[in-house]
C-alpha cells in the first residue's frame, strides 16, 4: 500500500483542528496507520486526543512526534485561499497547517508506507501524534510520556517533524531548542488627576524602569550552540483612556526565552530580584513552558545527517534556533532530532508549502527508516 502524501496532507488541512480540537485529524491517521499493521491507541485526558501507534517489539525504536492542531487563522478575510480547503495552485498546497505540521506528518505515514513494502525491520517503529501542541500543551506530549515509560515504550530516538529547514528542505536539523517562561507584572499606584501629581502614585514610571533593567539585565552570554538568553516585552496596558488621569495600576506581559545555562529557578530569581528593586508595590507571576533541551548523542546525529545527505547530496547544518516545540518534554527520555517542512510560511497568513518539498520530505523520511534500521 502507497500512501500518497499530498492527498493524506489535503485530508488533514481540510480538519479546522484550531488547538485544541480536533476535527477528525486523528482519526484520519489512525484509519492509515492501522491499515499499515500499527496497533494504534488513543491516549485522551481532559479533552485532548492523543494517538500513541505502534508496530514490530524491542530495540532498536525510531519514533516519530507530531501535532495536528494548528493556530487561528489570524483574520481570515486576507487569506488568498480557503485555509481549510489544502488547495493546490502554482505547484503550492496551501492551507493552515501545511508547513506547521500536517504535511511532515503525512510525508512520514507515506515514507512508512513505502518502507514497509520492500523492508522487514527489527525492532518498534512508533508515533506519538498529539492534538494539543500549539497552545498550553499541558495534556498532550507531556501527559502521555510517563505513561509509555511506564511501560517501557521509549525509543532511541525521537524525530520530530516541525518545520526546520531554511532555504530547501533538508538544509538544516535541530538538535535542540530554547525554553520559554512567559510572566506577567502588574505595578500598582493610586489614581488621580495630572495636575495634582503630589496627590497621587504614577505606576507608569517604575514599570518602565523595571522593563528597562530588565531589558539590561545580562542573564549570560550564551553558550557555544546557544545564543544568549533573551527578555522581550509582549505588551504593557494601563486600561487608561483619558488622557488627564493618572492610572492606579498598569499591566506588562513579556517573554524570555532560555538556553541550557538557566532553568526556571534562576530566571525567576533574577526577574524577581530586579522587579522587587525597581517595580514599587507589585504582583509577578512567571509561568515555565519548559527548558531548554540540547541532542548531544553524535551518532544518532551523524545517522540522520547522512540519511538526509543520500537523498539531498547536502550534509545538512544542525542548529538550536527558532521557537519552543514538544521537543522540551521528549529530550528527558531520549535523543531528539527535528527535521521537516521550511520555517518560512508558518503561522502566516496564506502558510503554504511548495509541492516538490512534500515529494522531497518524503523521500528524506524515507532514508531516515532506512538507515536507522540498517545501522549504515
Amino acid at each position: 500500500m502507497n500512501i500518497d502524501p499530498i492527498l493524506l496532507s489535503q485530508k488533514l488541512i481540510r480538519c479546522p483542528s484550531i488547538t485544541p480540537k480536533n476535527e477528525g485529524a486523528l482519526e484520519i491517521l489512525e484509519e492509515y496507520l492501522t491499515s499499515l499493521g500499527f496497533t494504534c491507541e488513543r491516549l485522551d485526558f481532559k479533552g485532548i486526543v492523543n494517538l500513541y501507534a505502534h508496530k514490530g517489539s524491542g530495540h532498536p525504536h525510531l519514533s516519530f512526534a507530531g501535532h495536528t492542531d494548528v493556530v487561528p487563522l489570524g483574520d481570515a478575510s486576507l487569506w488568498t485561499h480557503d485555509p481549510f480547503q489544502g488547495d493546490i495552485k502554482d505547484d503550492q498546497l496551501w492551507g493552515r497547517g501545511t508547513a506547521d505540521m500536517k504535511c511532515a506528518i503525512a510525508c512520514f505515514i507515506s515514507a512508512l508506507s513505502r518502507f514497509l513494502e520492500r523492508d522487514t525491520f527489527p525492532g518498534t517503529l512508533s508515533l506519538l501524534i498529539t492534538g494539543d501542541e500549539e497552545a498550553d500543551a499541558f495534556y498532550g506530549t507531556k501527559h502521555v510520556l510517563p505513561i509509555l515509560a511506564q511501560r517501557g515504550d521509549i525509543p532511541d530516538l525521537c524525530l520530530i517533524g516541525e518545520p526546520s529547514s531554511l532555504h530547501k528542505v533538508g538544509d538544516t536539523l535541530k538538535i535542540g531548542r530554547r525554553g520559554s517562561i512567559t510572566g506577567e507584572l502588574t505595578c500598582y499606584g493610586k489614581q488621580g488627576h495630572i495636575a495634582y501629581p503630589q496627590f497621587t502614585d504614577n505606576p507608569i514610571p517604575r514599570m518602565l524602569n523595571c522593563l528597562k533593567a530588565l531589558y539590561d539585565h545580562q542573564f549570560d552570554t550564551g553558550t557555544e550552540v546557544f545564543e544568549a538568553t533573551r527578555f522581550e516585552v509582549t505588551s504593557i496596558d494601563a486600561g487608561n483612556l483619558a488622557t488627564n488621569i493618572i492610572p492606579s495600576k498598569i499591566e506588562a506581559k513579556f517573554g524570555i526565552r532560555i538556553n541550557t545555562l538557566q532553568t526556571e529557578d534562576s530566571i525567576r530569581q533574577a526577574v524577581s530580584s530586579i522587579c522587587a528593586k525597581h517595580a514599587g508595590k507589585h504582583d509577578l507571576t512567571l509561568t515555565a513552558h519548559g527548558n531548554a533541551y540540547l541532542t548531544t548523542d553524535q551518532d544518532k546525529i551523524s545517522l540522520i545527517q547522512k540519511a538526509v545527505q543520500n537523498v539531498t547530496g547536502h550534509l545538512p547544518d544542525i542548529n538550536v534556533t527558532g521557537a519552543t516545540t514538544d521537543g522540551r518534554f521528549i529530550s528527558a527520555y531520549c535523543p531528539v532530532i527535528e527535521c521537516g517542512m521550511r520555517e518560512a510560511t508558518m503561522h502566516q497568513i496564506d502558510e503554504h508549502v511548495a509541492i516538490e518539498d512534500i515529494e522531497l520530505l518524503t523521500k528524506i523520511y524515507h532514508s531516515i527508516l532506512t538507515t536507522f534500521f540498517s545501522g549504515k
